[in-house]
């Protein structure tokens, strides 16, 4: 299966995101009815999805941010972690295509009024398009959302891909209410143990950035291993243990 349509561009330099005094710039690829096989190729070389768009940084002069995945195969739940699980033995999960509802859309607006608050974060608010071109569409057969449920209310929405050697992590966002249960790493334990049991080795996990606190947590999820450079699609991948570095 070929995509229907491929557009590729990159963005002007402009402030980054992650790093304060520091000037980003991303290069992306539209493609549209992307076939499994190719989205798992660019997931492998460092490319992260957002509905039909694909992006990495292109910076000039800064590799700050670092591609990372979890060895899942390999993980072990740590004391905490089995204290996280243990908060949430009855919090439900649902495995579904991603959908958007009044409920997904005053969950993300009330997480990001959240995380602006707490951590200084830019808040937009989504309208049900911008949502759905983000979060729903592009997932094809392999783009899914895992739903948490606290006595039956929504109380987190995890963007998910599914591929034949992991999970693709694309962005949770939960209800703010319900900080006492860690659902940020309880969701995180969820699609360790979903590829445990699944026998898919790895749990990619987007960008690693040292210095930028809503970005550097993802190193606590050892084993790990990190991309060398930008590999193209003509090149294989190189991925370092962390041991390895």
């Amino acid at each position: 299966m070929q995509p229907r349509r491929l557009v590729e561009f990159s963005t002007l330099e402009a402030k980054c995101a992650y790093l304060k005094d520091k000037k980003m710039r991303m290069e992306y690829k539209y493609i549209e009815k992307c076939p499994e096989l190719l989205s798992q190729k660019l997931i492998q070389r460092g490319w992260r999805r957002f509905g039909e768009y694909y992006s990495r940084p292109n910076c000039v002069g800064c590799n700050d941010c670092l591609s990372l995945r979890i060895d899942a195969l390999n993980y072990r739940y740590s004391k905490s972690a089995r204290r996280t699980i243990r908060k949430n033995q009855n919090t439900r999960f649902v495995v579904q295509k991603p959908t958007i509802t009044m409920q997904h859309l005053s969950l993300y607006e009330k997480y990001h009024k959240h995380m602006e608050a707490k951590k200084e974060w830019k808040h937009y608010t989504l309208s049900p398009n911008s949502y759905h071109e983000l979060y729903v569409s592009g997932a094809m057969n392999f783009g899914k959302e895992i739903l948490y449920f606290v006595d039956d209310k929504l109380v987190g929405v995890d963007l998910v891909d599914f591929f034949s050697d992991g999970i693709s992590s694309i962005y949770f966002f939960y209800d703010p209410d319900y900080a006492h249960l860690s659902l940020g790493r309880f969701s995180m334990y969820q699609q360790i143990y979903i590829a445990q049991t699944n026998k898919l080795p790895w749990v990619y996990l987007g960008y690693y950035v040292e210095k930028c606190p809503s970005l550097n947590y993802k190193a606590d999820y050892s084993p790990y291993e990190i991309l060398k450079g930008d590999p193209s699609l003509d090149e294989s991948p190189l991925w370092i243990n962390q041991k390895e570095q």
